[in-house]
Formats: C-alpha cells, sequence, structure tokens
C-alpha cells in the first residue's frame, strides 16, 4: 500500500511527537500535481463505494484525530465529496452529555459505528478519553467512575482505557469493518499562523474558540499524550497513520490514497443474481418490449 511510510510503527526510531515531520509532502512536488492525482483517486472511490453499499457485508471506519486547526474538515470536505452521501456519514464528538455521562465512554460511540455497507468518518472520537481527558484529568471527576482516585494513584485507568479501546476495535473487526485510523500531525508554527488567519478573516472567526487558543499552553502535554496514545493503541488490525498537516493539499491526497487503498483491499463485489432473479428480469423485459 503506498504510504506505508506514515504508518505509525515504520517509523521506529521516533521517541516523541516532533521526531514526524509535519511539512512533509513525500514524492510531490506541487499541489497541483497532487490535486490531479486526488481527483482520480475520488472516481475510484466512488465505484468501491457503490460496490461496497450493494454488497451489503463489510463497512469502513474512518478515525480522524488531530489538534486543533490541523485540518479534520478540510480533509473531510475534500477526501469525501465524490463519495454518495447515502452511503456516507460523518459523526463528531463534542463533549459528553448527562445522558451519555450515564454510560461507559465507549457507548456513545458504538451508536455512531456505520451500518454494514457504508462508510463513517468520526471528526474526533472515542480517543478524546486518552487524549484531551488525560491533560484535564478534572474531566474524570464528571464521569462518575467507582473507585477513581485509586484508579489515577495507581495509574490503571490509561492502561485499561488503551485495552478497551484496542478490544472494541478488534471486535468491529471480527464483525466485518475495516478501521482506518489518521492523526494530522500539525506543528505549533502553523498552527499559529492558522489561528491568527481565523483571527484576521471575518469569515473565519466563527471557527475559532478562545478556548483553542488557551488550549496552546498545553501543547507539550497533548504532545506526550498523543505519542502514548500511538504507542498502545497502533495495531496490526487497526494501525495508526501519521499524516503531515502542515501542507493540507498533501494531508488530502494521503489519506484519499489509503482510503482508496483500503476499498480496493476489502475488493466489494456487486451481489450475485440467482436463475430466478435472471427470469424474473427476463420477464419485466419482455413485458416493457410490449408496450
Amino acid at each position: 500500500m503506498k504510504y506505508d511510510e506514515l504508518l505509525f510503527t515504520a517509523n521506529k526510531k521516533a521517541r516523541k511527537m516532533e521526531d514526524f515531520d509535519a511539512g512533509y509532502t513525500g514524492n510531490y512536488k506541487s499541489q497541483r500535481e497532487a490535486e490531479k492525482d486526488l481527483a482520480k483517486n475520488l472516481k475510484k472511490m466512488a465505484k468501491s463505494q457503490e460496490k461496497l453499499y450493494a454488497e451489503g457485508k463489510q463497512s469502513l471506519l474512518i478515525v480522524l484525530q488531530a489538534l486543533d486547526a490541523a485540518g479534520k474538515d478540510g480533509a473531510i470536505k475534500h477526501v469525501m465529496s465524490g463519495l454518495n452521501p447515502q452511503g456516507c456519514r460523518v459523526s463528531s464528538f463534542k463533549t459528553p452529555s448527562v445522558y451519555e455521562l450515564d454510560h461507559d465512554f465507549l457507548w456513545r460511540a458504538h451508536w455512531e459505528i456505520p451500518d454494514r455497507g457504508k462508510i463513517g468518518i468520526f471528526n474526533r472520537s472515542y480517543y478524546e478519553e486518552v487524549l484531551v481527558v488525560r491533560v484535564h484529568q478534572n474531566i474524570l471527576k464528571t464521569e462518575k467512575l467507582p473507585g477513581l482516585k485509586e484508579q489515577i494513584e495507581e495509574g490503571h485507568i490509561w492502561q485499561e482505557r488503551y485495552q478497551d479501546i484496542n478490544n472494541f476495535e478488534l471486535h468491529l473487526m471480527r464483525s466485518g469493518m475495516q478501521i482506518l485510523k489518521f492523526f494530522l500531525n500539525i506543528s505549533k508554527k502553523e498552527q499559529k499562523t492558522r489561528f491568527m488567519e481565523r483571527i484576521g478573516n471575518p469569515e473565519k472567526n466563527w471557527k475559532l474558540s478562545p478556548n483553542d487558543v488557551k488550549e496552546r499552553q498545553y501543547w507539550n502535554d497533548y504532545m506526550k499524550v498523543y505519542f502514548k496514545m500511538l504507542q498502545h493503541t497502533s495495531t496490526k488490525h487497526a494501525p495508526w497513520y501519521i499524516i503531515p498537516a502542515d501542507n493540507k493539499w498533501f494531508s488530502h491526497i494521503a489519506i484519499g490514497e489509503i482510503v482508496e487503498a483500503k476499498l480496493k483491499e476489502m475488493n466489494p463485489q456487486f451481489p450475485e443474481v440467482s436463475e430466478e432473479q435472471k427470469q424474473a428480469l427476463a420477464d419485466a423485459k419482455a413485458t416493457l418490449d410490449h408496450e
């Protein structure tokens, strides 16, 4: 598969998030060249999606995680623009509601899992529970967990959540779902540039929350918890891809090609028509011919 070098496990020398180049653009020398390839991939994805929908046995879940302004929304817009909306669903995970907090942290995600034959996209996901919740551990107090103090002091809670996530994804895979997980890796410098652009452009003011800027003071903490998450949850059945996100056009082509390759690997097929169905179609044709 193309872009195997972006798999988290491919860079065995990496010891921290800063070891991954957010400005990497592979063999591409220009945005125009990448956009041409993306257009070709969109056509291939559309054909594969039609077969996936018709077959109705497999499904694909795409998980997007990133810090603010890394381009998750743009990736969804550009990479998925060629898909049929009837067979594709985007789910965004905000702060859990009171009702959701009455359940385990994976409960609300399970409700959003794509049906057989469909593609689901998670804009953020259950991984927030080992990211933002780990950086801001006071959030755990709202989750009504028994023995919380002991779990935190003994350090069990994060290891247990990694294990729960891995088992959850393995269960989904065994049920006919393939999972692609993308971490859009933006540099701190580029994030600042995009924040400043949003502040300076009235049409983009709505995209920036004051809290987004406040979270920058926890940048180093987020880098640490992201790396730990990748270490513990990049598995053979559901690996993480580290997508360089300083150049949006490259993140689009990289995600697009990886998704297209996965759909090709899944090899969905149109259902075979039985002899009885063929005869029924022949009868229908004869009826139409005599009108």
